[in-house]
């Protein structure tokens, strides 16, 4: 009976942090206070304690002006909206400013850009959705969910403006407009964050997970997971029967995976379409669009199976464009498949690998590259049994990513030039992202390894100011410099950005000289960082078809 209390308190006061006390004003002695404030309506006093938190203040109440209600669920709401109009005017500036522009890199960026806010507003939508269908003695369930979409939504707002690479006048300009244009947008969807992340605090406070947490069931599968998607990946990907299959040499329906994506049907459930993809080089860019959820690629192996491109950033193609495989749909699975850039160090970006779609898995796959080879560019992603190489900032991205049981390799870079592992792009204190390594080893590639002492690596560098990188129980070599962290210009960024390391072994974990910046956490703190607690990696990672370590 008492939990039941708990429950029907928490569902009324979740959002708000106790905004009913405020709204009807009792003292401390519990009589009821007057005051000037007894005038303000109801409603304007919940405005003013939802908004009490938050970091735009102001916004915040002209946002929820116009709210007739005290229903906290319903002032939650009407925040996601106003938004999602928000990202939605500066999308329309955007399209508006691509159409005038003559210049081609300032046009790339703003087509960029477009797509990123496009994708941005998806991901308020997605917890505008979320919030009005959920059952609120349930919402421990799905705080991860909406702090992931609207931490993926605010992120969008920054790669649309980091996509101004150029320092051309036209670009200049251009990205002083959609500054402008998008700032409104990213004050309220923080502000929408920081509500959410509330209810994380007072479920904290009561030791309160909700009534109807989405355990693993019997079989070992999330309980969410279909009975079809369960029996896939139960098996081996040898055995899995696909839906299509891929070959060079004519053997299986389509030659690209191109040509197979471009058939696939429209599906209205979230059961998995398997492609598999057999042995080859394939020289081909392949697009993976927001509405083809929940596709699997099976290759024969990731060095036997390989997508390989060379765009980048030299030869003129904008950053977020250069990625050789880009996986922007939800539920985005690969196992046994190679991405490759190989435009070389000399060409500075180059992705191979883009991922965006929320909880994606990789699996047993081969991500080679130089500078920037994978972008882990937003929402949830797990990565296991991987190997990915590069030089410079080579894991990087806004997305909350764990990798677990991984190789990250450091290879030769061009003279002159230091390597960096990760480079997070965390720019808001409220925001549910970073990069975990765990289990893993960070060591050098075979070409890098004779020549190891004439270049400084590092575990990354701060490209935003509230980077966040965690590394424990990884074996890290002596290819990585004592001090372990580099700042990302002079000492830009060192003062806010996060970076712990737990547990770690090899001649490269020694902290005696590390920077003074970075920090030896506890296992209470790394604990924060397991699949479990930072990606709710156990109510939506497979059990069987991918092993995975929920906790430390």
């Amino acid at each position: 009976m008492g939990k039941k209390v708990v429950i029907m308190g928490v569902s009324s006061i979740i959002l708000v942090a106790m905004v009913v006390a405020v709204a009807v004003g009792v003292t401390r002695d519990g009589t009821a206070q007057k005051s000037d404030a007894e005038e303000i309506p109801v409603s304007s006093k919940a405005v003013q304690s939802i908004c009490q938190p938050t970091d735009y203040k102001e916004a915040c109440e002209k946002s929820l002006s116009s709210a007739n209600t005290t229903e906290p669920k319903e002032l939650v709401k009407i925040a996601f909206k106003a938004a999602k109009e928000q990202i939605s005017l500066a999308l329309q500036n955007s399209t508006e400013l691509e159409k005038l522009q003559k210049d081609p890199k300032t046009s790339q960026a703003l087509q960029t850009c477009n797509e990123a806010l496009d994708l941005a507003i998806d991901n308020l939508q997605e917890s505008f959705d979320k919030l009005g269908s959920m059952e609120w003695s349930k919402i421990g369930d799905y705080v991860n969910d909406l702090q992931t979409w609207l931490s993926g939504s605010y992120s969008y707002g920054t790669m649309c403006l980091d996509a101004f690479e150029d320092n051309s006048t036209s670009t200049v300009e251009a990205k002083k407009k959609m500054e402008k244009a998008i700032q409104s947008a990213k004050e309220l969807t923080s502000n929408a964050l920081v509500m959410v992340n509330q209810i994380e605090k007072v479920l904290s406070s009561l030791s309160f997970t909700g009534t109807s947490r989405r355990l693993l069931s019997d079989d070992g599968f999330p309980t969410w997971l279909s009975e079809g998607k369960r029996q896939l990946l139960s098996v081996p990907a040898s055995r899995i029967k696909p839906n299509a299959v891929v070959a060079k040499d004519g053997s299986g329906q389509f030659k690209t995976l191109t040509d197979a994506l471009a058939q696939v049907p429209i599906r209205k459930d979230n059961r998995t379409y398997v492609i598999h993809v057999k042995a080859g080089v394939y020289q081909e860019y392949v697009e993976i669009g927001k509405k083809m959820t929940h596709i699997m690629i099976i290759g024969d192996g990731p060095t036997k199976t390989k997508f390989t491109g060379s765009k980048n950033y030299v030869d003129g193609v904008n950053t977020f464009k250069t990625g050789t495989f880009r996986a922007l749909g939800a539920g985005f699975i690969a196992k046994g498949v190679g991405f490759e850039n190989s435009a070389g160090s000399e060409k500075h970006q180059a992705v191979a690998l883009h991922v965006a779609g929320d909880m994606s898995v990789i699996h047993n796959c081969q991500i080679d590259g130089y500078q920037d080879t994978l972008l882990t560019a937003a929402n949830r992603q797990f990565y296991k049994d991987c190997t990915i190489s590069g030089t410079v900032d080579f894991i990087f991205g806004y997305g909350s990513a764990v990798f677990q049981n991984c190789k990250m390799l450091v290879r030769k870079p061009s003279d002159n030039q230091q390597c960096m592992v990760t480079a997070d792009g965390r720019d808001n204190a409220h925001l549910k992202s970073g990069i975990v390594i765990q289990n893993s080893v960070i060591t050098a590639s075979p070409e890098m390894a004779p020549v190891k002492k004439d270049f400084d690596s590092y575990l990354g560098r701060p490209w935003k100011p509230l980077a966040r990188t965690i590394i424990m129980n990884t074996l890290i070599d002596d290819v990585i410099h004592p001090d372990g962290w580099m700042p990302w210009a002079g000492d830009m960024h060192i003062d806010t950005c996060f970076y712990g390391e737990f547990n770690n072994k090899g001649v490269g974990a020694n902290l005696s000289k590390r920077v003074t910046w970075s920090k030896k956490i506890s296992a209470k703190e790394a604990g924060e960082y397991t699949v479990a607690r930072f990606i709710a990696g156990d109510k939506w990672i497979p059990k069987s078809g991918v092993p995975f370590v929920a906790g430390l």
